[in-house]
């Protein structure tokens, strides 16, 4: 799929996409590139970059890597290192292939933010339906 018939497919993940405000920059064979930009709805009671916003990216990242019209995979699994917080207000998620098997899958999301400061990284495992 081109970049605009990925973003038309995943516009019905009104959460990611609306709600969390997460924007589709690149896809390829087996890569996402997603992001969003930090408002007060994404901080947690202390100030902090809530720890959901992270994950709910890297999970749509996997989403957009693995799925297209007629293709299915789905997240039996998931692992997040938090490992810093943000310098700037641009978050992004580049998630790419690991392995891929007949029924399952293993992708890494790595979350940097605009200054390229790693801030997370994740495991996904799906299995393809």
């Amino acid at each position: 799929m081109t970049l605009e018939e990925t973003r038309e497919f995943f516009a019905r993940d009104r959460y990611a996409t609306v709600q969390t405000g997460i924007t589709i920059d690149e896809v390829g064979e087996d890569y996402s590139r997603c992001s969003f930009t930090v408002n007060e709805n994404h901080l947690a009671a202390h100030g902090h970059l809530m720890g959901g916003t992270y994950f709910t990216l890297a999970d749509f990242a996997f989403a957009v890597a693995t799925n297209a019209p007629g293709v299915k995979t789905f997240t039996i699994n998931s692992s997040i290192s938090f490992l810093s917080q943000p310098k700037d207000d641009h978050i992004i998620a580049e998630c790419h292939k690991i392995k891929d098997g007949r029924t399952t899958c293993t992708f890494e999301t790595n979350i940097t933010d605009g200054t390229g400061r790693l801030l997370a990284v994740v495991i996904n495992n799906g299995m393809h339906l």
